[in-house]
């Protein structure tokens, strides 16, 4: 009895102490599973770059999450199961078999606390930091179970394929800009990022998917020199101007020669005035001191014209459409606005908000204000996909040109044209439903 009673002694020492580090295996892999997928590659990236081995593993290691996840999960799974199994002969020696329901209620506890809970909790609060700890050791299981976890990939996507879903390895659930996306509107949501803050880097970041056509100055809009006129009538209307630089036009409106920079126009003139012979200004060409004018396409990109402007060192772009029509023009201003807000200075004629807020808590917009721009200011989300203006979006939901003091319902809000000019819906009355 005795020999029988110290081997089994013996045993179950070593069968406990197998269980627990089974245990620990099993943390190890629920810890490194949850830090890996919940780390920011953001902020690894930062830690990689002043000189975090660690950091630069896990980057390295997440590239390829179906991979990481298969070989955590066969290592999880693994200990897991091997630990059950040794519980439950341990327990079933003891007490017979009443063993099977001890060593699963036992078991349960502890790899639910020590081996999932614990470590997973840990691993949310300090994810950057203990994916850079457990990186190595992770890399290693990761070549260890690459032909198993192979194996199991190509039996999954298999058997998705079999029920028509299609795997592409190389796609992200979230792209980079989504998710800091989806960061700023929740940081905004949360009081953290101020409306300002988000607005000016959303603002950036749709910089790309948005052209030169949405927020150009309609070329109704656009003050021109007539090159045929007197160079007194020049001179006046670019000191009356509060543009910088304007557009030279011969014959119609539609063909531009060139652009004059009020400087050049300035500079030239007194040095025919300054010469002292007093029929020298009248003998002024405007064409000598105009610029070639630059045209862009309606359909650029305003990420694009930005860096073309950038790169040219010029500041205005004449934008035309496909048959060559002038239909507007854009200024790096512009491009700089739908950044950073409406920028004004002392020159701006009626520098005022085209929104304002009435005393019903209706708003009173201008008809010419861009979708997006009422968006920003209001919160709101009114599409933006059939038309650039407010004015433009009533004109497309009424199918026809309205009347002062028509009122229209859609997209959750109501719209009462407040006034028009010709054609142009000039004046809104917005509020929501």
């Amino acid at each position: 009895m005795e020999p029988t009673s110290t081997a089994l002694d013996a045993a179950f020492w070593i069968t406990s102490g197998a269980i627990l580090l089974l245990l620990v295996l099993s943390g190890f892999f629920s810890g490194s599973e949850t830090a890996l997928t919940a780390a920011s590659r953001g902020k690894l990236r930062t830690q990689a770059d002043k000189g975090s081995r660690g950091a630069a593993m896990a980057l390295q290691i997440t590239e390829d999450n179906e991979r990481l996840i298969g070989s955590v999960l066969l290592g999880n799974n693994l200990v897991n199961i091997l630990a059950t199994s040794l519980a439950t002969a341990l327990f079933t020696r003891a007490f017979g078999e009443s063993g099977v329901a001890i060593a699963t209620l036992v078991m349960t506890c502890l790899v639910l606390i020590f081996a999932e809970v614990l470590p997973k909790t840990y691993a949310i609060i300090n994810s950057e930091k203990a994916a850079a700890f457990v990186a190595p050791v992770i890399r290693v299981v990761v070549m260890v179970f690459a032909p198993v976890v192979s194996a199991v990939r190509l039996l999954v996507r298999g058997v998705l394929r079999v029920f028509g879903v299609k795997v592409d390895p190389d796609s992200h659930i979230l792209a980079v800009r989504e998710e800091i996306v989806g960061a700023l509107q929740l940081g905004h949501s949360e009081g953290v990022v101020e409306k300002e803050d988000r607005d000016r880097i959303l603002g950036a970041l749709d910089l790309g998917d948005r052209a030169v056509e949405e927020i150009m100055l309609h070329r109704s809009g656009i003050e021109m020199i007539d090159a045929d006129a007197a160079p007194s009538e020049i001179l006046q209307q670019c000191l009356d101007s509060p543009h910088t630089r304007l557009p030279v036009f011969r014959e119609e409106p539609e063909n531009i020669i060139g652009v004059v920079h009020a400087k050049d126009l300035l500079r030239a003139m007194y040095k025919l005035v300054s010469s002292g012979d007093a029929k020298a200004l009248g003998r002024f060409k405007i064409t000598d001191v105009a610029m070639p004018p630059y045209f862009v396409p309606e359909t650029t990109t305003l990420d694009d014209q930005m860096r073309q402007f950038l790169r040219m060192r010029t500041h205005f772009a004449l934008v035309v459409d496909e048959y060559g029509s002038l239909q507007g023009l854009i200024t790096l201003e512009d491009i700089l606005e739908e950044i950073v807000g409406e920028i004004t200075d002392e020159f701006d004629p009626d520098a005022e908000h085209p929104i304002k807020r009435g005393e019903d808590g209706q708003y009173v917009v201008d008809g010419a204000m861009t979708i997006r721009d009422l968006n920003r200011a209001t919160d709101w989300n009114l599409p933006d996909d059939e038309a650039n203006t407010i004015a433009g979006l009533v004109i497309h939901e009424a199918q026809m040109i309205p009347v002062i003091g028509q009122v229209f319902s859609f997209h959750g809000f109501r719209f009462e044209v407040m006034a028009r000019e010709g054609n142009r819906i000039t004046g809104l009355k917005i509020r929501p439903l």
